[in-house]
């Protein structure tokens, strides 16, 4: 057959093909599936638990204090090593989650089990604590087969436990190998905290872990939202968890100047996002998990809903391995497609739940992003907007997750938490909006959570009220 016979009988299916490509009609759009909110877990340095963090949060109070020897986590080291280590450092400041049997304190015992304890680490402890808390305010335990299949869990960390990898470097020096323990990678895989958590109450849905420095716990929660989006599962258990009170994670970060050391002697100061006397982050620990669940899912059950996950923005840098770049690109395209992605506009955004870390150069960096992104919504005061890290410190992967649930609570209660240390706001940006000082009651209908992170990595999640 010639060739100008093919394609004239290919005509008719290269009409049908672009028609198809053309016409919106063609073919339907599939039914939007809505992700809520149904349960909210904490582990943080205001303590264990989600009332008893939120309260002390809006109450001012803050989880920041000065650090000894003996929370380096050099147990294997002798007195006069452990000693010299901690001399060395030049912040000795952090936000440590409170350990006891009292109300409101981190029980290690319950969480580091005798029939698990050797596979279960400090980080992995805490996401389960937050994972059990989450799960049983959602009043979600699902027993039938096809429950557990639909739901999912997708906790991811930023480093992990350190404090295994110095004990078994140390063996390595001693050439003690024999006395590693066979424990010793399940101990600080990241996903392991996923892993335990789907274990223990048999969730077979998707098993992730994302692991993505700062925004970690944002990202945890976004690709979550996502897998329920996509029909994956109905519920996920999403955050993120980070044990890094440590004497190689405080080095490390100290030997990349990132840490406060002017309020050595005044620990409760040291964390200051957006204030003049910023100096660097104030390292922190603790574990944010949510259980998120498809709309219709959670309306049959009768489940409360505390807000709706409308937006999940992501960006890249491609600038510097620490540092973003001055003019705030990454941060705004992550902002700007988080509220996009909800069909709503900037200036219908009520509070916004800043990542500022307390650095010179992110906090201001991020300030240059509202400021350009929300213009005259921020400037005229109409903007809420604060940084809750100076209550509890910079949680590294655990930040963002931990953040998103106060923006969630930021909508649940009407209460915008405050800026802790803002004592005196940099005048760089102080024109441009001023972060809340104290809580502030009022309707919270939109809340924005930041992230940003190592790498160049950026994320918003939008939350709104759920109607």
């Amino acid at each position: 057959m010639a060739k100008h016979q093919w394609r004239h009988l290919l005509l008719p299916f290269r009409f049908h093909f672009h028609r198809l490509l053309s016409t919106s009609s063609a073919v339907p759009p599939p039914h939007r599936r809505r992700v809520v909110v149904t349960g909210l877990g904490m582990v943080t340095p205001l303590g264990c638990g989600v009332e008893t963090t939120w309260k002390r949060l809006i109450d001012g109070e803050c989880g920041v204090r000065g650090i000894t020897a003996n929370d380096l986590k050099l147990d294997a080291f002798d007195v006069e090593t452990r000693s010299h280590v901690f001399d060395q450092l030049t912040s000795k400041v952090a936000a440590i989650v409170p350990t006891g049997t009292n109300p409101g304190e981190f029980n290690e015992q319950l969480w580091h089990n005798p029939k698990e304890h050797k596979s279960v680490s400090r980080f992995i402890g805490y996401a389960l604590c937050a994972a059990d808390e989450a799960l049983r305010d959602a009043n979600w335990a699902p027993t039938e087969r096809d429950q557990k299949e639909r739901t999912g869990v997708s906790i991811g960390g930023g480093i992990g436990s350190m404090s295994d990898i110095v004990d078994a470097a140390q063996l390595i020096c001693e050439k003690r190998l024999r006395r590693l323990s066979p424990y010793f990678v399940p101990r600080i895989l990241i996903n392991m905290a996923s892993g335990h958590v789907s274990m223990k109450y048999g969730l077979q849905g998707p098993n992730h872990a994302a692991v993505t420095a700062c925004a970690t716990g944002a990202h945890s929660i976004g690709d979550a939202a996502r897998m329920i989006l996509f029909g994956d599962a109905d519920v996920m258990v999403a955050g993120g968890t980070e044990a890094s009170i440590d004497s190689l994670s405080l080095a490390g970060f100290c030997r990349l100047k990132a840490l406060s050391t002017k309020y050595n002697s005044s620990p409760c100061e040291a964390s200051r996002p957006f204030d003049s006397g910023r100096d660097g982050f104030v390292i922190g620990e603790g574990s944010g998990v949510m259980v998120l669940e498809e709309f219709e899912h959670a309306k049959e059950r009768g489940a409360k809903i505390y807000a709706e996950l409308s937006g999940y923005g992501m960006s890249g840098d491609a600038y510097h391995i620490t540092q973003p770049h001055h003019d705030g690109r990454g941060a705004i395209l992550a902002m700007s497609s988080a509220i996009k992605q909800s069909g709503l506009l900037p200036n219908q955004v009520d509070y916004v739940n800043a990542h500022a870390t307390s650095t010179p150069l992110g906090d201001a960096v991020e300030a240059t992003a509202i400021k350009s992104l929300f213009n005259e919504h921020a400037t005229s005061g109409a903007l809420a907007l604060s940084s809750t890290k100076g209550a509890i410190g910079h949680l590294l992967g655990a930040a963002g997750a931990v953040e998103a649930i106060f923006s969630v609570l930021a909508i649940h209660h009407g209460v915008a938490p405050l800026t802790l240390n803002l004592s005196k706001p940099d005048p760089l940006f102080a024109d441009a909006f001023t972060p809340l000082t104290v809580s502030k009651q009022m309707s919270i209908r939109t809340a924005l959570s930041n992230s940003f992170g190592f790498g160049g990595t950026n994320t918003s999640l939008l939350f709104t009220e759920a109607s």
